[in-house]
């Protein structure tokens, strides 16, 4: 969790929509924190951070 302060607030504000509307929809609602997708965030490899990047700023998820 130490580089996630370094992401933009724009990309981590788009990371924590697609973790928590992906990864975490099947969680109940008290669950899904930003605090518990930066935990999930922080566990996953650049390589997908960057995919899952480029998929929430193709799809506009910060403007759902």
């Amino acid at each position: 969790m130490a580089w996630l302060h370094k992401l933009s607030k724009e990309d981590r504000s788009i990371l924590r929509t697609v973790v928590k509307q992906v990864h975490m929809k099947h969680f109940p609602k008290e669950f899904c924190t930003n605090y518990e997708a930066d935990k999930l965030i922080s566990s996953l490899a650049p390589s997908t951070l960057d995919k899952l990047e480029k998929i929430g700023k193709d799809y506009k998820v910060d403007r759902i």
